[in-house]
């Protein structure tokens, strides 16, 4: 079974509150699907990341065999087809991760995009990090009396 998304992570001041979001446009496999996660504070960098795992999770759970997704993250993107090595200590497990996922499939590919063509999935992004920020904000407000 194929299974195509498109994947963005989003953080507000780098690091500050942060999201990732899967876009999941319609196909023979099923209907538009739609994710996104609330990573609390967190890089941009990292935020694509949990993207990828969040879209790899999600064609796991699917059964696909075949797996393509698209960034408009060129460094994320590069260094999941090896181009690029991951220096940042905190970006080396997610990538390990990232990786291990990506061979459990017959087949995965990615791709970088164009932001233009990467808005439903930068719109998820953002709603997580706007739960983000909402949660970071309660956590950080005093009780009221």
């Amino acid at each position: 079974m194929k299974f195509h998304a498109f994947i963005d992570g989003a953080a507000r001041g780098n690091p500050g509150p942060a999201g990732a979001g899967v876009f999941v446009p319609a196909s023979e496999a099923g209907p538009t699907e739609e994710y996104f996660e609330a990573l609390g504070r967190a890089t941009n960098n990292v935020a694509e990341y949990s993207a990828l795992l969040l879209a790899l999770a999600r064609a796991s759970e699917r059964g696909a065999s075949d797996v393509s997704i698209a960034s408009d993250s060129l460094l994320l993107v590069q260094q999941m087809l090896g181009a690029y090595r991951v220096k940042a200590p905190h970006l080396q497990p997610l990538f390990a991760e990232a990786l291990r996922l990506a061979k459990s499939f017959r087949r995965f590919q990615i791709a970088h995009v164009p932001r233009e063509r990467n808005k439903e999935a930068d719109r998820l992004a953002n709603l997580g990090a706007d739960l983000s920020e909402r949660r970071l904000a309660a956590a950080t407000s005093p009780p009221r009396p």
